[in-house]
């Protein structure tokens, strides 16, 4: 019985021994994924992942607690790299709950926005139509932390499930329509910077050339006005006009007149050209002052930006994790290697006769390093400061890159290696059994001499400077002032086209209403059109006089003798402009022979009567039986066709040139020598009647 004792006491120990052999870990423990997130989560119930920092930094987590305070209830935020979400987000919520045990509001985001919500516990109505509503209503470039904020502010607004209805309705079921975006991306200010030089250049541009333009039209009007009554007084000869007298000047003055017609019609003066292009100056100061103050947006994020401490977060725990092992598994990724796999590598790592390490960390370009392994194999090894042939493996897309620090291992042995070590395809080994491949391959590989030292990487982009956006006035702005330039030209052209067709037209429609006998007559003009239809009219008869040459003697005299007598009535100090004190019966006599003396060039059978109940009728080509308002017996005066027909209202007008309307009389009761077309006179006459009117013989 003693023996049998000793026997099974024996065995037991031995069944025991194995026991805890086979049970204690080859290894460090390392939590599953599920297990560390609840466990960070215990620490913090904010919990931001250090691989996305240019993302969402670390040092941002405050701010995702303020907003989650405003939820009253217990809140767990999981911000994670998307890499991290083997499963659904639903599922990784439901497991990290089982292993905290607290009741609350779970939350998983990624950098690029809201995945999953769930409440364990806790009534928080409205919390899934605040996520579907946070879904449609943001758009794309949101930021993590304006998600969050969003989703806060629909679940605490009482109006959740109205607004996720009207947000499905409005952007769901495949609609092209987009919510406006927050941010400015580098190819919005590219536009902005573009269509800001267009503005700049092509505003004032058009501005200038079209004021010029208009500039240019009223000198040559003027010149041309100018220079055909000063072309009248050096004319004529023998019973011609001789020089004008008395108030309205002299000879002497006519030739100062067509001397200032010489340049009249040339480019305009430097003192006038300047302040345009003064002016001009100012309105691209103004337009690019205010494009700064409307584009002002100097970044492209919402202000979150990594601190040195976000960014060396994930290198100082990865370094940490390979001071003690080898083999470095992320907890934040599901395991991409089984508890047989992470063994058997510890054990071939521990029994190389070069020192390798192996990292399984995914890599983004939101991380530290921008996505360069590389790179964050040389900040691997400056933290770790010793000869070291680093292994970087993808956990998700099972990718691999060897990166040699100073370890006697011939590198294009190491460039050499099968592809499927490096880049592996669908029907290629697990990252397991390939890990344990290429450490087969690195041990059967040729030494050099020395140590290798790699290509040092460039640096990372600064967070900063990657979301900070060029200067508005830089990039495409200068491009945008060229089209500027050449759009102001070309819209230049296009109104002087139209304004070139315009006044053909007007000039048609002017002789088609002379040739109707009512051009433009009112029975009771007011004093701007009568202001105005004189400009026309005198710079319509000046046109009309430059290809007279082949007129008869008589015809050629009388519209100068016209427009002469025009140019007396309302511009008496010989100067191309209407003078300000041009009363209503002067203007309507310059008016009346005006169109007198374009009928003599057109129609000059016509051109000596003009129709006595409003001359402003134009040609008089009959004469009728008609009784003259005042009584008395009917006699034969000159009217036109329509006033032949039906007599029409007569001209009335107001004694003086005021602003208020004032009283209007019938034009033979007014003094003037408009009066004299009352009784019939004929044009002729009335062209005698204005230079006696103003002695000048």
């Amino acid at each position: 019985m003693r023996a049998g004792i000793v026997l099974v006491t024996g065995w037991l120990a031995v069944l025991l021994c194995a026991g805890a052999v086979q049970a204690a870990p080859a290894g460090p423990d390392r939590p599953t994924q599920l297990a560390y997130l609840a466990e960070q989560l215990r620490k913090n119930p904010v919990y931001i992942s250090d691989q996305i920092p240019r993302a969402v930094p670390r040092s941002s987590a405050p701010e995702f607690a303020r907003e989650a305070r405003r939820l009253g209830v217990p809140t767990y935020v999981i911000v994670l790299p998307n890499s991290a979400y083997v499963t659904k987000a639903e599922a990784l919520l439901a497991g990290v709950h089982d292993r905290l045990g607290h009741k609350g509001l779970y939350v998983a985001m990624t950098d690029s926005g809201l995945d999953a919500v769930q409440t364990y516990g806790v009534s928080l109505p409205g919390v899934q139509d605040a996520d579907t509503a946070t879904l449609y209503e943001l758009p794309y470039d949101a930021t993590p932390r304006e998600v969050f904020r969003h989703f806060v502010e629909v679940a605490t607004s009482g109006q959740a499930h109205q607004r996720a209805e009207k947000a499905r309705a409005r952007y769901g079921n495949g609609s092209a329509d987009e919510p406006p975006g927050l941010h400015t991306s580098r190819t919005d200010r590219e536009n902005q910077s573009f269509v800001t030089g267009i503005a700049v250049a092509g505003i004032p541009l058009t501005a200038l050339l079209i004021t010029v333009y208009a500039l240019r039209r009223r000198r040559v009007r003027r010149a041309a006005a100018a220079g055909a009554v000063a072309a009248l007084g050096g004319t004529k000869t023998g019973g011609g006009t001789k020089a004008r007298a008395g108030k309205k000047g002299s000879a002497g003055k006519k030739g100062s007149a067509a001397k200032r017609t010489a340049g009249g019609a040339g480019p305009l003066p430097r003192t006038r050209l300047l302040p345009l292009l003064a002016g001009a100056v100012a309105l691209a100061g103004l337009i690019a002052f205010t494009a700064s103050q409307v584009f002002d947006a100097t970044d492209s994020g919402d202000g979150s930006l990594p601190t040195a401490a976000d960014l060396r977060a994930r290198v100082d725990r990865v370094a940490d994790g390979l001071r003690r092992d080898p083999l470095y598994l992320d907890p934040e990724s599901t395991p991409a290697l089984d508890t047989a796999e992470s063994d058997h590598l510890r054990k071939r790592l521990r029994g190389m006769d070069l020192p390798v390490v192996i990292a399984t960390v995914p890599s983004s370009t939101d991380d530290e390093s921008g996505g360069d392994k590389e790179l964050l194999a040389k900040s691997l090894h400056d933290r770790l400061r010793r000869d070291l042939l680093i292994v970087i493996a993808e956990p998700v897309s099972g990718g691999i890159e060897v990166v040699n620090y100073g370890t006697r291992v011939n590198d294009m042995y190491l460039i050499d290696r099968p592809r499927d070590l490096s880049y592996p395809e669908s029907t290629d080994p697990a990252l397991g059994r390939r890990l344990d491949q290429l450490l087969t391959y690195l041990a059967k590989s040729p030494k050099d001499s020395t140590g290798n030292t790699p290509y040092v990487p460039p640096s990372a982009a600064d967070p900063a400077e990657e979301q900070a956006l060029p200067g508005l006035f830089t990039g495409d702005f200068a491009p945008g002032l060229l089209i500027g330039a050449c759009a102001a030209g070309l819209l230049f052209g296009l109104v002087a086209a139209g304004c070139g067709i315009v006044r053909v037209v007007s000039r048609r429609v002017r002789a088609a209403d002379d040739a109707q006998g009512l051009p433009q007559a009112p029975h009771q003009p007011s004093l701007s059109w009568l202001r105005r239809t004189a400009r026309q009219e005198l710079d319509a008869l000046t046109a009309a006089l430059e290809p007279t040459a082949a007129l008869p003697e008589d015809d050629r005299r009388r519209a100068w003798e016209c427009l002469d007598a025009a140019a007396l009535l309302i511009d008496g100090d010989s100067d191309s402009r209407i003078d300000a004190d041009a009363t209503p019966t002067a203007l309507a006599c310059a008016v009346v022979l005006a169109r007198a003396g374009r009928t003599a060039i057109e129609e000059p059978a016509a051109a000596q009567h003009a129709c006595h109940r409003n001359p402003l009728h134009g040609a008089a080509r009959k004469r009728a039986q008609i009784r003259p308002d005042g009584g008395g017996p009917a006699r034969p005066l000159p009217v036109c066709e329509a006033c032949r027909e039906t007599p029409g209202p007569v001209l009335r007008l107001r004694s003086s040139g005021g602003a208020g309307r004032g009283s209007s009389a019938p034009y033979p009761d007014l003094p003037g020598p408009l009066a004299a077309l009352g009784d019939g006179v004929g044009i002729d006459q009335l062209t005698r009647d204005v230079r006696e009117y103003f002695g000048v013989h």
